[in-house]
């Protein structure tokens, strides 16, 4: 099958069935909820979860911007001029046969026309190990990206200092995410490798394999939920479903940290090109 068509495939998935962490988060959090307003939104986010699943129709009507983290294997074939027409080409058809909503503007300032086919993308490269290239994509709506957040702490900072950062972000954000939220921390670097990490911490699936941030992740979680903004912003038990977090080396004189909120609806689609990717692949 041509690259492009698995890309397309995969975002037609991505737009209207959630991954399986994300729906038995879902299900965990509707299970222990326990205001009562607040189990009325999460049990009518399971009913449009399963019309999703029977029918052709979005999850929500923010399909989002595509933001895509390109792997690519240190012994990979690659070739990335071809490698991101098969990526632009699988994400114009997507927008196009899955209904998707045409939500991308030429400029972000002087010219808001609608470029009408969800282009351009955001697409990121990193190298890794191995010979195979992975991409995978982000359906990142706007009304959680618009809550998302920057903030440089000093070097002497805390993990306490950490969990206020985050906990003052998302008390400014209150209901306007779509909550209960799935919430990226991307920690060290600069400012803008902090807001990559933070991008790329909410596609990792499973444990983060480093007991200390994982320890710093439910404690992140579980501040979050103590301001009970709850589901739909209308107060309860979960406003935070998950935490996840990716660090990096900094500088001696400071401490980013960022955060990116993403709303219950935390779509991912993920292609693997075995071998990498020449135009012959």
């Amino acid at each position: 099958m041509k690259l492009s068509k698995s890309i397309e495939n995969a975002l037609s998935s991505a737009v209207r069935i959630l991954p399986d962490d994300v729906e038995k988060a879902i299900k965990r959090a509707d299970s222990i909820e326990t205001g009562s307003l607040g189990k009325v939104v999460l049990d009518n986010i399971l009913k449009n979860i399963e019309v999703s699943k029977e029918t052709l129709l979005p999850l929500c009507q923010d399909t989002g911007m595509f933001w895509v983290l390109v792997s690519v294997g240190k012994k990979a074939k690659f070739n990335m001029s071809l490698l991101e027409n098969e990526i632009n080409q699988g994400c114009k058809a997507a927008a196009k046969n899955a209904y998707f909503r045409k939500s991308v503007v030429k400029d972000p300032l002087f010219d808001r026309t609608n470029t009408a086919n969800n282009l351009p993308i955001v697409i990121n490269y990193e190298l890794v190990e191995g010979s195979d290239i992975t991409i995978r994509i982000l359906l990142k709506g706007f009304g959680s990206e618009n809550c998302s957040s920057v903030r440089m702490l000093n070097p002497t900072a805390s993990e306490s200092d950490v969990v206020a950062a985050v906990v003052d972000i998302m008390k400014k954000a209150g209901g306007k995410p779509c909550p209960p939220v799935f919430l990226g921390v991307g920690i060290g670097g600069t400012m803008d490798k902090a807001a990559f990490l933070s991008k790329k911490a909410l596609l990792r699936e499973g444990s983060n394999p480093d007991k200390r941030y994982r320890e710093l992740e439910n404690k992140i979680r579980q501040a979050v939920n103590e301001l009970h903004i709850g589901p739909g912003g209308l107060g309860g038990d979960n406003t935070c479903l998950s935490v996840a977090i990716e660090s990096f080396a900094t500088h001696i004189a400071g401490l980013p940290v960022a955060v990116t909120v993403n709303c219950h609806a935390e779509r991912r689609a993920t292609v693997i090109v075995l071998g990498g990717y020449d135009g012959n692949s």
